[in-house]
């Protein structure tokens, strides 16, 4: 029995590492923020008004996860995002959020918004699931 491994000096395979390890930083004293988790849906008059979509109000449907994340005395410079499939990163001076999505998102394709007045940053993702090209046509 004979392991193939690219390189012979790696102490365990990629596969072996659960997603979103590698931010792992418990030793971080900063605090973690107020945040909330919404999902939302796109509709339009057809969904509305006829009911001809299969769409429902379970997040099933939804298209879109909302984050909004509260940054108190914090301004929109002195944040980091990092965006993964499923593992949102923030980091500012004070606050640190890392936090697992409930489902795994474009992390190429998303939004941020920093709304100064409200100190709150909305992370806007499209969720990305395996068959949502024939839920969602």
């Amino acid at each position: 029995f004979q392991v193939k491994s690219e390189n012979r000096k790696t102490i365990w395979n990629t596969e072996e590492v659960p997603e979103g390890s590698e931010f792992d930083d418990t030793w971080d004293p900063r605090e973690q923020p107020e945040y909330e988790i919404l999902f939302k849906q796109r509709v339009g008059t057809e969904d509305v008004f006829f009911g001809m979509s299969r769409k429902d109000p379970s997040t099933a449907c939804c298209e879109d996860l909302v984050i909004k994340i509260k940054l108190p005395e914090t301004k929109s410079t002195e944040i980091t995002l990092d965006i993964q499939d499923k593992v949102l990163d923030l980091r500012t001076p004070k606050k640190k959020l890392l936090l697992h999505l409930p489902y795994s998102v474009d992390s190429k394709n998303g939004k941020a918004l920093f709304l100064s007045e409200e100190e709150t940053l909305e992370v806007t993702l499209r969720v990305s699931r395996q068959f949502d090209f024939i839920n969602f046509v």
